[in-house]
């Protein structure tokens, strides 16, 4: 018999899908030649990875004197885009890890794309620090490890190392995490595929063949991986802030910068997984998948971190007045009334008073303000971490060594150059893998299609009835003996690949 399902839950997956159904649409834009506009993306990311190749032979062969730092401001674009994008890729943990403990089906939809989200954001990410070195061939001298250097060794008490250990462990673990999800659904494609493709994919899919042993072992695993980065998700933006919180510059100086960079990391990263998955939605086909219950609970969530992030903010001016220390005071009057006045503005207008239409269900249920929002918090967010870093490096305690910042040709050409690597990399992403996890999507039909509950749910599959003999009576043949877990597998039930269970 199947369990009580709330009538006010809204379906997760509509069109009255069958589990041969998901398969088919889902595997789909793997199968098929791209579409012109995936084709036309892919050429303008390219051409801007390029630039970014360009950018950064420019930048070896020059020197960092390419770049518009000095001596009063010697972070720049660099470190504000490092932070920038490593907070964009802070919502694919959350997604795959705390909720997936917390048993949140909505993240079904989404959690395979925020996952490969958040491993291609840290790879730009990890750019700005290598370049920043100026002489690339040397990072490995960022790493503790024997050497013949004598006395030279890297420092334990700097939180830049902290950050070469934080972030190079959630980059590890994000990518098993992702690439765990992704096995079943490899094997499905495996399975559907003839050639050099089949081969391909059953090296990647690593023998899956959709056995309770094996469902056991991925269950498990997944729950191991999503114990690990939970502390992940509040440790690495946290260590970022570090970098800041750690120094004695007023501005920096504060307690209160790791729970506001954690907030500030989810806001900008759910805001990012809107906006591809808005565009995925709609050039893949996915609605029937990724539904609008999926982008308002999204909403709900950048609507809580966006306020958390302004108490922060209004938190700072008011303890930097009630300390009474006039440099603290002075840092954040220069932010508000200083040369970079229009920063701060931006700030507050797109972090701040903007997520707060969405306290309105029409406006969080609507794909144009949700996707012009989801852009608009991004810029925001790049705003925050420009204010934190230029204005308070460009005046600091000798007026006679104020300065004022403004990046060069190649500063802004490697930006745009790691938003072409993102998107190659995520378009390439859409070609090769399922960008929804079909095997959790198969998970969840039974307690979240819309024939099973919502208002157009279908009379015989109310609670009371069992969801076989409802299966039946579609013309779906599910044995009883089939769980879950086997339905979500290789095995494709009721459809034309079907493979008996092991």
């Amino acid at each position: 018999m199947s369990g009580h399902i709330a009538p006010v839950r809204q379906p997760l997956v509509t069109g009255h899908k069958t589990y041969h159904q998901i398969t088919e649409d889902i595997c789909r834009p793997t199968e098929t030649a791209p579409s012109l506009s995936w084709v036309i993306t892919f050429i303008i990311s390219v051409m801007c990875l390029g630039l970014f190749a360009f950018s950064v032979a420019w930048t070896v062969w020059v020197g960092i004197g390419s770049w518009n730092l000095n001596r009063t401001i010697n972070w720049g674009w660099d470190i504000t885009n490092f932070v920038w994008w490593v907070g964009i890729g802070h919502a694919g943990t959350l997604i795959s890890a705390i909720l997936l403990l917390f048993r949140q089906k909505w993240r079904t939809g989404v959690n395979r794309a925020a996952e490969a989200m958040t491993i291609f954001a840290v790879m730009c990410a990890g750019q700005f620090p290598l370049i920043h070195m100026g002489r690339l061939w040397l990072a490995i001298f960022i790493f503790p490890y024997p050497n013949t250097r004598g006395p030279l060794w890297v420092n334990f008490n700097s939180p830049l190392l902290w950050d070469v250990f934080a972030i190079s462990t959630y980059f590890t673990v994000s990518l098993l995490f992702w690439y765990a999800g992704l096995v079943p659904d490899l094997a499905t494609v495996r399975d559907r595929a003839v050639g050099l493709r089949k081969k391909i994919y059953s090296i990647f899919s690593f023998g899956w063949n959709g056995s309770a042993k094996h469902w056991q072992r991925w269950e498990s695993l997944s729950l191991i991986l999503a114990g690990l980065a939970t502390p992940l998700v509040l440790s690495v933006h946290t260590i970022v802030s570090f970098d800041f919180a750690t120094s004695v510059i007023p501005g920096w100086h504060t307690t209160i910068f790791p729970p506001y960079f954690v907030a500030g990391a989810i806001f900008s990263g759910f805001a990012m997984v809107l906006t591809l998955m808005l565009i995925a939605r709609k050039v893949l086909h996915l609605e029937d998948y990724i539904t609008i219950e999926h982008i308002e609970s999204m909403n709900k969530v950048i609507l809580l971190t966006g306020s958390i992030v302004g108490v922060a903010y209004l938190t700072e001016l008011f303890i930097a007045w009630y300390s009474g220390y006039i440099y603290e005071q002075f840092a954040f009057l220069n932010r508000v009334l200083g040369p970079y006045y229009w920063s701060y503005i931006g700030m507050m207008l797109c972090n701040v008073v903007s997520p707060q239409i969405f306290w309105s269900r029409r406006l969080r249920t609507s794909l144009f303000w949700t996707f012009f929002m989801s852009i608009f918090i991004n810029i925001g967010m790049w705003f925050e971490r420009f204010v934190i870093i230029a204005t308070t490096l460009a005046r600091d305690y000798l007026p006679s060594s104020w300065s004022y910042y403004v990046p060069t040709w190649v500063e802004i050409c490697i930006f745009i150059g790691t938003l072409g690597l993102f998107f190659t990399l995520f378009l390439i992403f859409t070609r090769v893998a399922p960008v929804v996890a079909i095997a959790e999507i198969k998970s969840i039909l039974k307690t979240a299609g819309d024939q099973y509950i919502g208002p157009n749910a279908l009379a015989h599959s109310h609670a009371g009835t069992s969801p076989a003999h409802s299966a039946t009576q579609h013309g779906t043949v599910v044995p009883p003996e089939v769980n879950d877990l086997s339905a979500r597998g290789t095995v494709d039930i009721d459809g034309e690949n079907d493979k008996p269970l092991d």
